[in-house]
């Protein structure tokens, strides 16, 4: 027994390390086609102006131990070994940070956050290391306390998502724009790849991983035979003391080359943004046992050819490395490995912009899930045509690489800068380590990076100002939809409707309940929305059972199905009005209607049959003016509540533990839907009633009232602030998709009630 059981774990581990390999193997593809491609253009970058070399070989060797630490470095030791690390339940990026940081501190300025969101599943997570120590508990006091603190955060966050999308950009043109591809061709070639986009990740990049494996390959053989053929003792250039020798006899010229240096790490971010496709293991082995290995062959190939040519100092491309006979075989191998990375960061764009717009901070936009199986493969067609535009504009305008070179690597270090930032307050809050090992990693990592920034920036006129005025422009669309989406929030928070005022409602005031279930849309996770008592004024009349839904997003990436619905009462139980918030994951599909109708009910259902609901006369009071909710999860986790359906007109009415029976019309068959009700005498009388009256209710149909909300600045703003509102604000909501629940809800039963807010 002992050793059938034994086989059994080691088929399991077999199993394991077979998905692991298999996931490292399509990492390649996705996450490593930026990175293995920069060997194309960082020598040409760096010796483009700034370097002249001599005849002798310290220029050469000074670059490549430059290229060869910082690969080391930042790559290797950063993202690998510690960024890694940090993950947000799997998945990565800047926002990953963020949404670390606001599960251990109360940073989160973002609306409708609500504290019973902290109990969600994905929020909890072993802490790593000791107890928090007094800094970091002062830390977070700090950041908790003041708002400037958690804007700067939120800020930064955003920062480093925008220059991360921008940076790709400019990085795919800069790999289809070089020196034997005309600006026509690289054109094409963009426009080509945009036009791909809507099929999906899934099926674009089937053929991604082999053409990154056989470019990988085809530049270690290229540099290991220029390493034996040209110069065998290339190796000892590995040493730091090259670089020493390098920046003293360069100075200035030799700091501003860093430059070009830079982007030999560019792609470096996508390890960590891409973590969600797969796993840490995964990526580690990919990166440390190939694509490491493959890169630093290739750069000392490059530099080996090259301590033997100073002849060709005006002609230090990638190319002249290549054997002749070979090179136009790699020549097409390395367009076909430019668009790989092309591809890889548009859809990283994709996914930001998901994010951004999820978490309030982006004008809404149609994201299209491409997969049924993996909801992070998406599109988005309004950026997918926007970024083409935007590439085929700086493709032409730019002209060459070098430029081109410059702009990429002042967006590149601006990403790394960020993460570094978060990372040391991920280190003390979320680790719990001491503050001394974070000061150590803005230290050491910071001080590499400020000096790469620094050469980056000197050049902003030499393209170097594309990726500020781009991410100025995106920063400025963002803080302008961010500042007016809460100001709107706060008007309707300092708006809402006492609950004292919605019991007062009844017969005497002329107000009628009508058969049905009323679903009214709001933002607030609390109180009663002023839209409701602008209809109610108007329309003196809302449904038998009434519910105030709120759906948001949480900063998580998946919410469980157990944990979706959060259902509480709004005052006695025999006004049937109900508060339910359904939380979704930034990174979550939202269900059609009638799944979505069904979904609510019976999680309402459930909510009051398992006694969860049940208040005393004594409670009523303290209850409605409390508003605690409960959570229910979503109907698979039930086992009482269902709906059932059955072909055809067969059917008894109402049998013992159902409702009547419901037709619906379907296009293609008509089906009677029942609302399955346990009968069980665990369930009180009065509960019994309730269900009952939902089901009733359920009967009827669903109304869904939603706010159509018009937002001016009130008299006496500043100028400022009527530009934002009146003109920046309106014209982005104008223009912008509806929000998702919007687009979903039949229109057969909306009722939108329109409102002028003065913000």
């Amino acid at each position: 027994m002992d050793l059938e059981s034994g086989v059994y774990q080691n088929q399991v581990k077999k199993e394991s390390w077979r998905t692991i390999l298999i996931l490292a193997y399509q990492s390649l593809g996705v996450v490593y086609g930026d990175l293995s491609t920069s060997p194309l253009y960082v020598y040409q970058s760096t010796f483009a102006e700034d370097i002249k070399h001599s005849n002798t070989n310290e220029e050469i060797y000074g670059v490549l131990s430059l290229v060869f630490w910082t690969l080391t470095l930042v790559p290797l030791l950063k993202y690998v070994f510690i960024v890694l690390r940090a993950d947000d339940n799997g998945e990565g990026g800047t926002f990953a940070l963020y949404s670390l940081l606001c599960r251990h501190a109360k940073v989160n300025s973002l609306p409708s956050f609500q504290q019973a969101d902290e109990d969600l599943s994905a929020y909890k997570r072993d802490v790593v290391g000791p107890a928090p120590t007094s800094f970091g508990a002062g830390l977070k006091a700090t950041l908790e306390r003041y708002r400037v603190l958690q804007r700067f955060l939120l800020v930064l966050a955003l920062l480093g998502a925008l220059f991360s999308a921008v940076s790709g950009l400019e990085i795919a043109m800069a790999k289809e724009h070089h020196k034997y591809v005309e600006v026509p061709v690289a054109c094409i070639i963009l426009i080509a790849l945009f036009a791909l986009q809507h099929y999906g990740t899934h099926r674009v990049g089937f053929l991604f991983a082999p053409v990154v494996v056989t470019w990988l390959l085809c530049i270690s053989v290229i540099g290991l035979y220029n390493i034996f053929y040209w110069n065998p003792h290339v190796y000892q250039a590995l040493s730091p003391y090259y670089i020493y020798i390098f920046l003293k006899k360069t100075q200035r010229e030799g700091w501003m080359s860093l430059g070009g240096i830079l982007l030999c790490i560019t792609g470096s971010e996508a390890m960590f943004a891409d973590l969600g496709h797969f796993s840490q293991v995964s990526i580690k082995i990919a990166f440390t046992s190939f694509v490491y290995p493959s890169l630093v062959l290739a750069y000392m190939g490059q530099a080996a050819y090259l301590s033997q040519h100073h002849d060709m100092q005006n002609h230090v491309g990638f190319y002249v490395s290549v054997p002749e006979k070979l090179r136009w075989p790699v020549l097409v191998i390395a367009i076909l490995a430019a668009v790989v990375g092309s591809q890889a960061i548009i859809t990283g764009t994709f996914s930001i912009i998901k994010q951004c717009s999820a978490l309030g901070c982006f004008p809404r936009v149609k994201i299209v899930h491409t997969s049924s199986k993996f909801h992070g493969q998406i599109y988005i067609p309004e950026i997918n045509w926007s970024l083409m535009i935007l590439c085929l504009a700086v493709t032409i305008g730019f002209r060459d690489t070098r430029r081109l070179g410059n702009a990429s690597g002042l967006a590149v270090i601006t990403v790394m800068l960020v993460t570094t930032c978060l990372m040391s307050l991920v280190i003390v809050l979320c680790w719990r380590r001491s503050v001394l090992l974070a000061i150590l990693f803005v230290v050491f990592f910071g001080t590499i990076e400020a000096l790469y920034f620094t050469a980056s920036l000197v050049k902003f006129l030499e393209g170097a100002w594309v990726p500020i005025a781009l991410s100025f422009f995106f920063m400025l669309t963002m803080s302008i939809w961010h500042y007016g989406t809460l100001k709107t929030y706060e008007f309707d928070v300092q708006n809402k409707v006492s609950v004292d005022w919605l019991l007062k409602l009844g017969p005497s005031l002329g107000i009628v309940r009508v058969r049905g279930i009323g679903l009214i849309h709001t933002e607030l996770v609390s109180g009663i929305p002023a839209i409701f008592s602008h209809f109610v004024t108007n329309l003196p009349a809302f449904h038998q059972v009434l519910v105030f839904l709120c759906v948001k997003s949480v900063p998580v990436p998946h919410v469980r199905h157990e944990e979706r619905f959060l259902v509480g009462h709004i005052g006695p139980r025999d006004h049937r009005i109900y508060r339910c918030v359904v939380r979704y994951g930034y990174r979550d599909a939202h269900k059609d209607d009638l799944e979505f109708e069904n979904d609510l009910v019976c999680s309402i259902a459930e909510f009051i049959r398992t006694g969860k609901a049940a208040l005393t006369d004594e409670d009523t009071d303290s209850a409605k003016h409390s508003g605690e909710m409960v959570v229910v999860g979503s109907p698979s986790t039930h086992q009482g509540i269902q709906f059932c359906e059955d072909e055809g007109g067969g059917g008894d009415g109402e049998t013992a533990g159902t409702s009547e029976l419901r037709e619906i019309q379907s296009p293609s068959v008509r089906k009677r839907v029942r609302f399955v009700i346990p009968e069980s005498p665990a369930i009180e009388r009065q509960a019994r009633d309730e269900l009952r009256a939902l089901a009733e209710a359920r009967e009827g149909g669903v109304a869904y009232i939603l706010g159509h909300s018009y937002v001016r600045a009130k008299h006496g703003s500043s100028l400022m602030k009527k530009m934002v509102i009146n003109l920046g604000y309106d014209f982005l909501r104008r223009n912008c998709r509806a929000p998702t629940y919007a687009l979903s809800v039949p229109h057969a039963s909306t009722l939108e009630v329109g409102m002028v807010y003065h913000i």
